[in-house]
């Protein structure tokens, strides 16, 4: 499942909520809750099986009963605590493929035997946890403190031998059988804590953690290495960096030949020969100088997607120079997704700007229409899904539903700031004189003869998303892990590299593409440019539905519709992006082309 649950409604031990922080708006968005722990931990201070709390569960009674099969519940469907200590995630190291070691953000609740007697999740590490149709609840953890002191002489004449860094907490979930009487024992040959399926009488579960302080080598400016270090190593992600640049060779190769090559020649030709025979059977692409900047069909629409995509361009953009930099590290809890909606908001201007210039391009006289349509047709159609989603999260009771209140907050943003910077460029993009094309459009449109099936607009497209997805499926794969299998992401350097190699791969596709039609004589390719590219967001999507079926363990219908419906948004936005990154690299293609080359 991945709809997330406050820590207290599992009926865990639990304290005075009053003073918890307070979230920033990326946390709150992302589900973030962060709450005070009943859990207590003084610097150099051991603990030993120290108590929390008990809680006591009777089969009879009706409230118990549900409170019991709801932990039960998130014990099967593999739950898992997020904690923070300084900052710090506390992991759960286990020991993994090659005698090698991974650490995962949180810990689980517990674990599931099934009536196969099947050990599912965490339940394979040890041999104890193998009564069928069995729950284990991990009532006492063992956590282990790592600090660090610093040896220069400034920070020994303060604080000495007793002071120290955090550079790290892990911890050891285990379940254990506790007697009804007597002093509780935390020994590794302690019986386990199961909750059979069906309960009868009173059960009592007894909560309990014992504390280890050590002293460590790692520098408090390192104590994020250990994490990320058990992530998928770096190597992979050269390997995927590659593989791209090779596409990008590939393309740039065939590009370069085009334009040095067959295009120089071709123009060099053009305004030579005299002969039109000869320039009709070698050179197709002149042909239809009179009807390629004819006007498209919908054209408010594509100038609509275009400025949208632009506007989705730069936030992606900056976002990733601000990551580069080291601003939206890990440590900077909702710091991504924070930046990333303040850009959105703040980026109007250049999506009404460039909206309506192109509309202007294409004859366009409904301004006020494009303007509304810009400022609200696919940022309504995101909010619109989101709030579907939030309605499903907020019937099933999860800590990741949004509140009113900031629900209101992001409308705000939006018609408060968002819209009027979108009205005020489209404004200045109006006050432009219209772009000017380097050849005059016939008022009679060219008929366009009989094309191959290689030269159809379906296969075009099909063809034109498979490369430039062939440059991002590898670095997919670990956005996805981060997103849906709480791994961390912190090689944004990779991820701009990336960036950078889908827009030229792009644009190089797209221009081939629309090479090739132009010499087939099919000058419809303004709406073809964008989806060409575009196209890359369907094979997005395929992959996240290969992601779902092959690396998740998702029931139920809510769990399902959640995950589906927060792949839309990321491929609708996508495929605004890749479908204006081909629009505009065709678009300057066209114009370069047909600026050079003499017509009468």
């Amino acid at each position: 499942t991945i709809v997330p649950y406050e820590y207290h409604k599992f009926d865990f031990c639990t304290v005075d909520e009053s003073d918890s922080p307070v979230e920033n708006l990326g946390q709150v968005v992302f589900g973030e809750r962060i709450r005070p722990s009943p859990y207590h931990l003084s610097f150099l201070k051991d603990e030993k099986c120290k108590s929390v709390c008990q809680r006591v569960y009777n089969a009879d009674r009706k409230e118990d009963k549900d409170r019991l099969k709801f932990l039960k519940k998130g014990i099967a469907n593999n739950y898992y605590h997020h904690w923070i200590v300084d900052n710090m995630p506390i992991t759960w190291c286990y020991d993994v493929e090659n005698n090698q070691k991974y650490c995962s953000r949180g810990f689980p609740i517990g674990c599931y035997v099934t009536k196969e007697g099947k050990r599912k999740d965490a339940c394979v590490i040890s041999g104890k946890y193998a009564e069928k149709d069995t729950y284990y609840v991990f009532n006492h953890l063992e956590i282990k403190m790592f600090y660090h002191q610093p040896s220069d002489a400034e920070w020994d004449a303060t604080l000495g031998s007793v002071g120290g860094r955090i550079v790290s907490a892990k911890v050891i979930p285990r379940s254990i059988k506790y007697p009804e009487k007597g002093p509780f024992t935390c020994g590794d040959q302690s019986a386990p804590m199961g909750i059979p399926a069906e309960v009868k009488g009173t059960i009592k579960l007894n909560y309990t953690y014992s504390v280890t302080w050590e002293q460590s080598d790692v520098k408090w400016s390192s104590r994020w290495d250990y994490i990320l270090e058990s992530m998928p190593h770096s190597n992979i992600q050269w390997f995927s960096i590659m593989n791209s640049l090779v596409i990008v060779l590939f393309l740039s190769g065939m590009v370069a030949m085009i334009m040095l090559r067959t295009l120089h020649r071709d123009i060099a030709r053009y305004n030579q020969m005299d002969n039109s025979e000869d320039a009709q059977e070698e050179f197709g692409w002149k042909l239809v100088h009179g009807d390629v900047f004819r006007p498209p069909r919908k054209g408010m629409l594509l100038a609509v997607l275009n400025g949208s995509g632009v506007q989705i361009f730069f936030m992606m953009f900056i976002t990733l120079v601000f990551a580069c930099l080291g601003f939206l590290s890990p440590a900077n809890r909702g710091a991504l997704m924070t930046c990333t909606l303040v850009l959105y908001v703040c980026l109007g201007t250049p999506a009404g700007y460039v909206s309506a210039r192109v509309y202007k391009m294409f004859g366009g006289e409904k301004w006020k229409s494009n303007v509304i349509f810009t400022a609200f047709l696919c940022p309504g159609v995101v909010f619109g899904v989101f709030f579907l989603l939030n309605l499903v999260l907020w019937t099933q009771g999860s800590s990741a539903a949004i509140p009113f209140s900031t629900l209101i907050a992001l409308l705000a943003l939006w018609f408060g700031i968002s819209v009027p910077l979108t009205f005020v460029g489209a404004y200045f993009g109006y006050k432009k004189r219209p772009i000017e094309h380097p050849v005059r459009t016939n008022q009679i449109p060219r008929q366009i003869p009989d094309q191959s099936f290689y030269t159809r607009p379906l296969p075009g497209i099909l063809m034109g998303g498979v490369l430039p997805f062939g440059c991002i499926f590898i670095q997919l794969f670990f956005i996805l892990n981060s997103i849906w299998s709480q791994q961390t992401y912190y090689m944004f350097g990779f991820l701009m590299l990336v960036f950078i190699i889908l827009i030229v791969t792009c644009s190089e596709a797209t221009i081939l593409l629309c090479y090739f039609h132009l010499c087939a004589e099919d000058y419809h390719w303004w709406w073809r440019s964008f989806l060409t590219s575009g196209f890359t967001a369907v094979y997005l999507f395929g992959y996240c539905i290969h992601y779902f079926v092959s690396k998740l363990e998702i029931h139920g219908a809510a769990s399902t519709f959640l995950y589906f419906g927060y792949t839309f948004i990321i491929v609708f936005l996508f495929f605004l992006l890749t479908g204006t990154i081909g629009f505009f690299a065709c678009f300057w293609f066209v114009t370069k082309i047909y600026g050079v080359v003499k017509v009468d």
